[in-house]
């Protein structure tokens, strides 16, 4: 008997040691993926791995938000400069709400002209406009020009980085954190590849950008002594059909990265990899990606921009009402030859909606149907400021109302 319990301990120290450490391991690398928004018609491309080489991958259809394919999209990793996506947007920002102007005289400091890296060669104490300053950003990939853009916006770096991750955060980026305006390696200065594609989402609503990203050369300082030809960095947007942007990034640390976009009849793609071998396996798979959404993928159109989709009522407003207007298209993104008769959509307004307004507030949402289901929800946000009326133009209301 004694020799039985003896043999059955071995047998059980044996299960114990063998199965311990492959629990061990699983738990380590085991990666809970989130679910991922679909669409009417849509089968998700799970089953092909359109970009082998990458560490991180996404492909995502620009109007929607959709995501076609994903592969680990939210481990964070270093962007390099794909960083200056968020320095972009925030230029972007500035621009329409008036806090500057493209013409607007940028200066150099002795610590925007140190950056080193990829650079526009700015000198202490030059000046170039905020539209050159943008080329220089978005084609040269400058690191002293972004810096320059983000002491000019915030007065130093550091503040405009508190800018950038107060923007991420409003964004519902939950794996981004910058340390700088430019992607020069830093430590806690991270993203991941479905933080990437929401931002170039974000930034691609402010359609003159493509202006900048989707152009292929161009000359700062033209005429100058010394003219600074810029050829961008992104070379799809010379040799892939409808790439206008937007891009590309590249440290030891954090290998060739590139966020790029193209557009197809009204079908607008974000492609986004990180951590690839090379430039051309890097061009390659997002050309393969894009490749494979303009074949099998369309949209359905809901609103092009500059629609008017409703109205928006206001309690107590210096105005009683203002019309909404579509500032980007919207629309939903279908496999080819899916049904369409039944979409529908429903512009759903908060009510009562009491003034003050302010401008981007959260005023409802719209809403697409394909039938009774709910296919996709579109934030709506207020077009302007909306004041509370005074005291006097109140009263005035109340009469006129009596005797309507």
């Amino acid at each position: 008997m004694k020799k039985v319990c003896t043999k059955l301990f071995i047998l059980f120290a044996a299960f114990t040691l063998t199965a311990m450490p492959a629990a061990a391991y699983a738990s380590e690398t085991v990666i809970a993926k989130e679910p991922v928004p679909s669409a009417p018609g849509q089968q998700q491309a799970s089953s092909l791995d359109l970009a082998p080489s990458a560490r991180s991958a996404v492909l995502m259809d620009a109007d929607s938000g959709t995501v076609i394919y994903e592969k680990d999209s939210n481990v964070k990793l270093p962007p390099a400069s794909i960083t200056k996506v968020m320095t972009m947007l925030l230029i972007m920002e500035a621009l329409d709400d008036g806090k500057i102007k493209l013409t607007d005289k940028v200066p150099t400091s002795e610590y925007a002209a140190s950056m080193g890296g990829s650079q526009i060669f700015l000198e202490p104490g030059e000046e170039m406009t905020v539209d050159e300053m943008l080329k220089g950003i978005a084609m040269a990939s400058g690191n002293d020009a972004s810096v320059a853009m983000a002491e000019k916006l915030a007065g130093s770096e550091q503040q405009f980085v508190v800018m950038m991750n107060e923007k991420a955060q409003q964004l519902g980026l939950q794996n981004t954190h910058f340390a700088n305006c430019n992607g020069l390696p830093a430590a806690d200065h991270y993203t991941s590849a479905h933080d990437i594609a929401v931002m170039s989402r974000e930034l691609l609503k402010h359609s003159e950008i493509t202006k900048y990203t989707g152009s292929y050369q161009d000359y700062l300082r033209k005429s100058s002594e010394k003219p600074f030809w810029l050829v961008n960095t992104n070379k799809l947007v010379r040799f892939y059909s409808g790439a206008d942007g937007l891009k590309t990034g590249f440290t030891n640390e954090a290998k060739f990265c590139l966020t790029a976009t193209a557009k197809r009849d009204n079908l607008r793609v974000i492609a986004v990899v990180m951590g690839e071998p090379n430039t051309k396996t890097r061009n390659a798979e997002v050309s393969q990606m894009l490749d494979f959404t303009f074949a099998q993928y369309t949209t359905h159109p809901i609103f092009k921009e500059g629609d008017t989709m409703g109205t928006m009522k206001i309690e107590k407003g210096s105005v009683r009402e203002l019309p909404l207007v579509a500032k980007h298209p919207y629309s939903i993104l279908l496999k080819k030859g899916a049904a369409t008769n039944d979409i529908r959509y429903e512009l759903q307004i908060e009510q009562p909606l009491k003034a003050p307004v302010a401008i981007g507030q959260s005023i409802g949402k719209l809403v697409v149907y394909q039938g009774d289901q709910v296919v996709k929800e579109f934030p709506v946000d207020a077009p302007q400021s909306v004041d509370k009326a005074g005291w006097f133009k109140l009263l005035k209301r109340s009469f006129s109302g009596l005797f309507s």
